[in-house]
């Protein structure tokens, strides 16, 4: 399924979660085998034997811990970027910043009645 390179790429990952925006990255991205949706894979949090501790991050690895692979509604996705550093996974409410203002672009699967 992945090539050589996979395990060297770190993808950024924001969406939309039940008023939140998670900031999370991975591994392996890929357009799901569900249709509108995109799975990610193999997350990547902090080492937890650092003695620094985000609370936010460590929550985020709280909720993923048992998650293999993970399938984002494609509506609920706001950015994916290749980056060559981890930074810090965060959580933070939809409402603050430029997040209030941005909508899901609305995804239809079928033409209208009758078709």
């Amino acid at each position: 399924m992945a090539d050589a390179d996979s395990k060297h790429r770190l993808y950024r990952v924001a969406f939309y979660n039940q008023g939140e925006v998670y900031e999370v990255y991975a591994r392996e991205i890929a357009q799901g085998s569900l249709f509108g949706f995109v799975e990610i894979e193999q997350l990547v949090f902090r080492e937890r034997t650092t003695v620094v501790i985000d609370p936010a991050e460590e929550k985020l690895a709280d909720e993923f811990a048992d998650v293999r692979r993970s399938y984002i509604p494609m509506h609920s996705i706001i950015r994916i970027d290749e980056v060559d550093r981890r930074g810090p996974a965060k959580v933070k409410p939809a409402e603050s910043g430029e997040a209030g203002k941005v909508r899901p672009f609305p995804i239809y699967t079928r033409s209208g009645p009758g078709s």
